[in-house]
Parts: C-alpha cells; structure tokens; sequence
C-alpha cells in the first residue's frame, strides 16, 4: 500500500511540514483542523460552537478535494481545550454529520495552535475503485 498526499486546495493550508490530507489505500486521512478561514488563513473568531463548524467545513472541504464527503468518514478525533465546551461542539457536530455517526474520541489537550479551542482530525473510506 503506497500512501500519497492529496492537494486539498479548498481548506487551510498545512501550518507546517506535514500534509493536511494523505491517501492511504482505500483510506483518506486527514490531518487536524482548526478553524481557519481558508480565504485569509486567520482564525475564526467566536465560541466553542462557531470553532466546530469552520472546522468540519474545513475537513468536508478536505474531503470533497479528495472525492468524498462527511459521510464516508469513519473516525474522527476532537481535541478541545475546554470539556466544559463539549455541549456546543457535540451539537455542531451533530448538525455536520446528521444521522451519520463516525466513530469518535474526544481529548482534552493544554492548548492548540494560534489559541484555537477545537481541532478535529478525520479518517474516511473510500473504499475499492473510488
């Protein structure tokens, strides 16, 4: 299995010397994302909630540059400064992705890059031919 990075330019660039989405045989993975306006590169202002949905139309940006969509993801991983946030970011979440329920985890860290409260990473399926 050959792992390849996919140009992903709808969403923000990567920060650093990594790829914000790889191929990785059937499997897109995708690097975390903050809430960064991809047409200024700043980050998006407002609560826990707002953060969570710039950040999952980030990784469906992401995603649709590599021919898939939230509901092909399988797992995701939340990182959120604050779990007194995770009320907020659980009901953007919920908006995002419907009735489709990836597997999740949910991790409280000391801090994230340029002071964001919320990044989430993904992994998505393609499965066979796509």
């Amino acid at each position: 299995m050959s792992v390849e990075p996919v140009p992903t330019p709808s969403a923000p660039p990567a920060a650093g010397p990594y790829s914000p989405a790889v191929r990785a045989g059937d499997w897109i993975v995708l690097a975390g994302q903050i809430a960064l306006d991809p047409a200024t590169g700043a980050l998006a202002g407002g609560d826990a909630a707002a953060q969570t949905r710039r950040v999952l139309a980030n990784l469906a940006a992401a995603l649709g540059d590599c021919g898939a969509s939230l509901r092909d993801v399988a797992k995701t991983t939340v990182f959120l400064t604050d779990l007194d946030d995770w009320v907020a970011v659980n009901a953007a979440y919920a908006e995002a992705f419907g009735d489709h329920r990836p597997a999740r985890s949910t991790v409280q860290v000391a801090a994230l890059p340029a002071g964001a409260r919320v990044e989430i990473e993904a992994w998505a399926w393609l499965g066979p031919g796509r």
